[in-house]
């Protein structure tokens, strides 16, 4: 059993990501302050909602600097949803800087006279390199999404899986090292969410 850490600074889906870990029989510990994360083996940033009011939200805890060191430490962690965008330099949802963990933009989705935005419902994740939550030749693993932004790293070589969206590709999962991050929501997922977080969980060290 892992100890896992989730960043509770108000915009995360929280009741549903513990739900899904304690399901899995991890233990949760809720950090709303630095002395909580020592006690860690992996973090996750949740998010719901908006670009600003997240990252003021997030600097208000004060865990913005042990989050920043507790990546470019090494240890294991996974965003989710809004908790990737935060990862990057800036949005086009807000004027405030990003983490800038990885880099690149958070661009507004297309409009497409085929698609609605934002962009809800399940999709079939399509791998464009092994990585650690997915084989490159995996298919049929669908996923739920909710989301009118998404990631589009200065290196493209970070995004592990895409979805489809009309004729467009939309990043779905980054990995850079022991950061991970999806675009969609495993913990709402299903059967195929929680497939997909015991891996994460078994690459935790």
């Amino acid at each position: 059993m892992s100890k896992i850490g989730l960043i509770d600074y108000g915009m995360g889906n929280i009741h549903s990501v513990t739900k899904a870990l304690v399901n899995l029989e991890q233990e949760i510990i809720l950090i709303k302050n630095r002395n909580q994360i020592k006690d860690c083996n992996a973090l996750i940033l949740p998010g719901v909602g908006s670009f600003d009011p997240a990252m003021n939200n997030l600097r208000n805890t004060g865990l913005i600097e042990d989050l920043k060191l507790w990546i470019k430490s090494g240890k294991s962690f996974l965003g989710i949803c809004l908790g990737l965008q935060l990862l990057f330099d800036s949005s086009d949802e807000g004027s405030l800087n990003g983490l800038g963990l990885v880099k690149g933009q958070i661009k507004k989705i297309p409009k497409l006279t085929d698609q609605k935005i934002p962009h809800i419902g399940w999709c079939e994740l399509l791998p464009t390199r092994d990585n650690r939550l997915l084989k490159s030749n995996e298919s049929k693993k669908w996923v739920y999404f909710v989301h009118s932004y998404y990631a589009v790293p200065s290196d493209i070589n970070l995004i592990a899986a895409n979805v489809s969206y009309g004729s467009e590709k939309l990043t779905a999962i980054i990995e850079k090292e022991n950061l991970l991050a999806c675009q969609f929501h495993p913990e709402k997922s299903g059967k195929t969410g929680e497939i997909l977080l015991q891996r994460w969980i078994k690459s935790i060290p």
